[in-house]
């Protein structure tokens, strides 16, 4: 299993409980999104139940070693006192594409025959849910149900990119495991652990994307995503009066081969407005502001929409364009 790298601090404090005989019934793991909460919850799952089967082991850490009869089983998908919900894929049949928009309460239904009965390899099951953010209504309300009056040895790891939006009733029932966003070496960490393929130069621009997030900079691996930020710092600092690089960059972004680079420009775009913006002030802010505003729904409605790729590049790159003071 991959170590978890960064916030030593939240992790210390979930182990603590732990060991402290301290454990809430249901955690709330909340922080950007990247940096590595739903890897955590997962190992976490791991280390609870591993406790739990054999509670004399020695481990002190979250690591439970190869061959260990629980990870064993979790890692096989079979393990019987472990679910998680998550969303899933459209398509059935096609796993590795879109997935659904939200995790529907008809998921969260699926969890009482679980709960009508008592856990099967020790006491303690665990329920991991990624993310919460994405449960439907409905889904929350039942899954409330269950936070209120949690069924015995259960615990729940609620994995949040935006705890503010959770129903406060959800937020009221869960003790709050807070992770931030991980320094530049360890985000260079992570990536090489992930990526050893990679060298130096892709690290190194990796890092730059990846706003503390190992889990986003890796979106970009293998797109050359330094290309696609020297092409909009250029755009943005000459204003391209000619069109000549935005035009360049919307017909090497349009081509069919080229679908995640250009989905990597369109959330690499946004990103470039918005730190442009926290250096400027006065109407120059405003306009950068505007310009943010405008990239984003561009982006937004970009995929959703199936919009001309080459046309909303050249949208896009205009956009950036404008930043030219």
């Amino acid at each position: 299993m991959t170590p978890i790298i960064g916030n030593t601090a939240a992790q210390a404090a979930f182990l603590a409980a732990m060991r402290g005989g301290s454990l809430h019934h249901a955690w709330l793991i909340a922080g950007p999104q990247g940096v590595g909460k739903a890897s955590f919850a997962r190992a976490a799952a791991m280390r609870m139940l591993a406790d739990a089967a054999n509670p004399d082991d020695g481990s002190t850490g979250l690591a439970v070693p190869e061959g260990n009869r629980t990870r064993s089983l979790m890692e096989a998908g079979s393990h019987p006192d472990f679910r998680v919900l998550a969303r899933l894929p459209k398509d059935p049949d096609k796993p590795d594409q879109d997935l659904a928009r939200s995790i529907t309460i008809a998921q969260v239904r699926t969890l009482q025959p679980l709960f009508a009965t008592t856990p099967s390899m020790s006491p303690r099951r665990v329920v991991v849910i990624d993310a919460i953010d994405d449960l439907e209504r409905g889904g929350a309300n039942a899954l409330l149900k269950n936070l209120e009056e949690p069924p015995a040895g259960t615990i729940f790891l609620l994995v949040s990119h935006a705890p503010g939006r959770l129903l406060p009733t959800i937020r009221s029932r869960c003790r709050l495991l807070r992770f931030e966003a991980l320094d530049t070496d360890e985000v260079a960490t992570a990536i090489r652990t992930l990526r050893p393929e990679a060298d130096e130069d892709e690290v190194a621009a990796l890092v730059r994307a990846s706003d503390g997030a190992p889990g986003r900079a890796l979106r970009y691996a293998g797109l050359d995503i330094a290309a696609i930020d020297d092409a909009i710092a250029a755009i943005a600092q000459g204003g391209d009066r000619d069109n000549g690089l935005r035009l360049k960059l919307a017909k090497a972004l349009a081509l069919k081969a080229a679908q995640p680079r250009y989905e990597a420009f369109l959330d690499r775009a946004p990103v470039f407005i918005a730190d442009a913006a926290r250096a400027r002030s006065g109407q120059a802010l405003r306009s950068a502001l505007d310009a943010h505003a405008a990239a984003r729904d561009l982006a937004g409605a970009a995929i959703g929409l199936s919009l001309d790729a080459q046309a909303t590049v050249f949208e896009m790159a205009g956009i950036v364009a404008t930043l030219r003071q």
